[in-house]
């Protein structure tokens, strides 16, 4: 019972530090549709992409995250179509949602190569909460035994901007903008987490050091205005253009006055050690593992995560600008 305690504890800790109730995923910088509806269309290919993340290994009820999402380019490239659905599961909490977004997509400068697309997602989201997974620290807690099943299905938003050329890609985007209204207005709050909105910016760059050796260094700054500011810096190598390896740190930041949290949070929050490579020259497969850096390590065995990426390309001969790495 003890130890079940200090569990809850920590799991709840470690969620404050996250400031995340979006799913978590260390391989968003291969899609960035995940994040941002503007990058629809980015790789101007039929693309195919799925996660698989099972977080707090070790842990009962610890989060487990699925998601797969198609884009793809029309009217000759200058708009992106994508359809994403996800499921994440935490304890006796889980949310299913699916969106399908568009991105209008602009060509700036003197490259034929550089695009500034507007995106937005519409969508909706199922909350519920299962109460024969609860377990309650009174066994004759009436008001666990009184919820039963819930479920709920809102509409939602989300919307972003994404500039990329050759070498340099850069966006910003907000996702939950209606679900959290309409969860608040039907008073389902005792229910279900109200899903906050949440920021994200992000920005990257390939370098080449030589043929066969090209660094590509990107961070992404996640803010909900509720819980701590969290910053991942990341780094990956890319040798002969079919195998990447890299690593990333993600720690909390403080970009602005948030008075109203505890002031001895814990800002370092993990490591993550990365590979993805080309099967083939339409395959792609790549692997994280994230190692907790909070009090959470000694009763976690870590996270991992699983990405398969497929490209469909056009049967007509086509000419390629540029490849498309991120």
């Amino acid at each position: 019972m003890k130890r079940s305690f200090i569990l809850f504890i920590l799991v709840s800790l470690s969620f404050l530090c996250n400031a995340q109730q979006d799913a978590q995923y260390s391989q968003y910088m291969f899609n960035g549709i995940y994040i941002n509806p503007a990058y629809a269309g980015y790789k101007e290919q039929l693309n195919i992409h799925s996660f698989y993340r099972n977080q707090w290994t070790g842990i009962t009820g610890s989060p487990k995250s699925m998601s797969l999402a198609v884009d793809a380019i029309a009217n000759d490239g200058n708009v992106g179509l994508a359809f994403q659905v996800s499921s994440d599961r935490l304890g006796a909490e889980s949310s299913v949602s699916a969106y399908g977004s568009y991105a209008y997509r602009l060509r700036v400068g003197n490259s034929d190569n550089s695009r500034l697309a507007f995106g937005l997602g519409l969508g909706v989201m199922q909350q519920s909460l299962d109460a024969g997974r609860l377990n309650a620290r009174d066994a004759d807690d009436s008001y666990i035994l009184a919820v039963g099943n819930e479920s709920v299905i809102v509409p939602d938003a989300r919307a972003g901007v994404y500039y990329s050329d050759d070498r340099f890609y850069a966006g910003f985007s907000a996702d939950n903008l209606i679900a959290q209204y309409v969860i608040n207005k039907k008073n389902l709050s005792v229910y279900f987490q109200t899903p906050k909105t949440h920021f994200y910016l992000t920005a990257g760059m390939l370098l080449p050091i030589n043929e066969d050796i090209q660094v590509k260094p990107s961070f992404l700054l996640k803010d909900d205005r509720g819980g701590p500011t969290s910053l991942d810096l990341n780094a990956f190598v890319l040798f002969a253009n079919r195998f990447w390896v890299g690593a990333s740190y993600r720690t909390a930041v403080k970009l602005y006055d948030k008075s109203y949290l505890q002031v001895d949070l814990q800002k370092t929050n993990s490591v993550v050690g990365m590979v993805d490579f080309f099967v083939t020259n339409n395959i792609r497969v790549g692997y994280a593992y994230d190692q907790t850096l909070s009090r959470l390590s000694g009763y976690s065995g870590g996270s991992h995560e699983i990405s398969v990426g497929v490209t469909i390309r056009p049967t007509e001969i086509i000419r390629m600008l540029t490849p498309r790495y991120f």
